[in-house]
């Protein structure tokens, strides 16, 4: 079984993140407003990254992650941009790369 996290973009422009073990149906739960919660009163919403893990611990601690990330970086993560990742990584001194 594979296990998905993923990023979605609101319709007010914010971004959700969340983890689960069937991409379409969720996606149709957040469309619809099934769910409820943050994206139910911001639908549409857009898939606009997803990853896969082999266990659905992998997909929930990247879930996790990326809800931490500033703005920036999660856009960076959906242009694929992975240097642009990194470089807004903090070090071990709470700075970005970037800042330096």
């Amino acid at each position: 079984m594979v296990f998905y996290a993923y990023l979605l973009r609101c319709n007010d422009g914010s971004y959700y993140a969340g983890h689960t073990d069937d991409l379409d149906q969720r996606m149709a739960q957040h469309q619809t407003g099934a769910l409820g919660g943050y994206t139910a009163a911001r639908r549409p919403v857009t898939l606009v990254w997803s990853g896969d893990f082999p266990t659905r611990e992998e997909a929930f601690a990247a879930e996790r992650r990326v809800k931490g990330w500033t703005r920036a970086k999660k856009e960076a993560l959906i242009a694929g941009n992975w240097e642009r990742v990194r470089a807004l990584a903090r070090n071990r001194q709470g700075k970005r790369e970037d800042e330096e």
